[in-house]
């Protein structure tokens, strides 16, 4: 495979670029800089297919065997994507994946902001670049905190069309590489906003979307609520849930029935319960 990259092929561990990389494993870092790390063939294809900004490539053509990963590379180097050559020693100490498939990408975050929403075809601000915000249905988590039920919940959202996820008071970063690994990739499909409730509140009573929020102490069936579109679905944190100042401001609160000892569902299963129950409103019949 022949690629142009930047001068030289890196086979130290302590590489600056290398050590530059290892640092975005950090929030910290991340917020600092606005980029992250993604590996593996499907992820950096997914980054490629949604137009995301790809910094810079990291090669290993040693590991990289796909004939798919190494046609990507190509396409993306002859469209001026910087593209780095690495040992696949060095790759190693870059990947958190057991077997490395020798694809990376530096990338620079996206998010949007809660006033730029656009919510239904001629309302909002301004148009949203993604189509699929004009279908009206939105995820808010509030204090989410662990960011493999944020990944999951984005490829939730993904899977049901929803237009993007926002994020309330101290949530999980979306850009942590467990929540990416989790997602499959879907963060870069889906509007990602940072806001606070009273703002959130806001954005839904001016641009007239409804607010359903979940709570295992609801008397409505999670499978009797309207649903009606543009909706937000809101959920709380793993621990404790939506606060009572939330759940009053919702036009609606379902529960998700149970008969076991447990009394609670992961944040994950419980919020993909209530999407395919939107879903399944919205979907033609077969």
């Amino acid at each position: 495979m022949r690629t142009t990259v930047t001068p030289g092929r890196v086979t130290s561990r302590a590489n600056r670029r290398m050590v530059e990389i290892r640092k975005l494993r950090r929030r910290k870092e991340r917020e600092l800089t606005g980029l992250f790390f993604v590996e593996g063939l499907r992820i950096v294809g997914e980054a490629v297919a949604s137009g995301a900004s790809i910094e810079t490539l990291v090669v290993a053509p040693e590991l990289l065997t796909s004939d798919y990963g190494r046609r990507l590379v190509e396409e993306q180097v002859a469209a001026g994507v910087a593209c780095l050559e690495v040992s696949g020693d060095v790759f190693a100490s870059l990947s958190l994946k057991d077997g490395p498939q020798g694809l990376g990408a530096v990338v620079r975050q996206r998010w949007s902001g809660i006033d730029e929403l656009a919510v239904a075809p001629g309302r909002g601000r301004r148009r949203a670049t993604v189509e699929r915000a004009a279908a009206g249905l939105w995820v808010a988590l509030d204090g989410v905190q662990d960011p493999g039920n944020l990944g999951t919940i984005l490829r939730t959202g993904d899977a049901v069309g929803a237009a993007g996820v926002i994020l309330l008071g101290q949530a999980a970063d979306p850009y942590d590489p467990t929540a990416v690994r989790a997602s499959m990739g879907s963060v870069f499909s889906l509007h990602l906003v940072r806001s606070e409730f009273p703002r959130l509140l806001e954005w839904v009573r001016r641009e007239g979307l409804r607010l359903v929020g979940t709570s295992g102490a609801a008397s409505l069936d999670y499978r009797d609520a309207s649903y009606e579109e543009p909706l937000v679905v809101i959920l709380g944190s793993e621990r404790e849930g939506l606060p009572k100042e939330h759940l009053a401001a919702c036009d609606e609160v379902v529960r998700i029935p149970m008969v076991g000892r447990c009394d609670s569902l992961n944040l994950a299963v419980a919020a993909g319960l209530v999407l395919y129950e939107v879903f399944r409103r919205r979907r033609p019949e077969d």
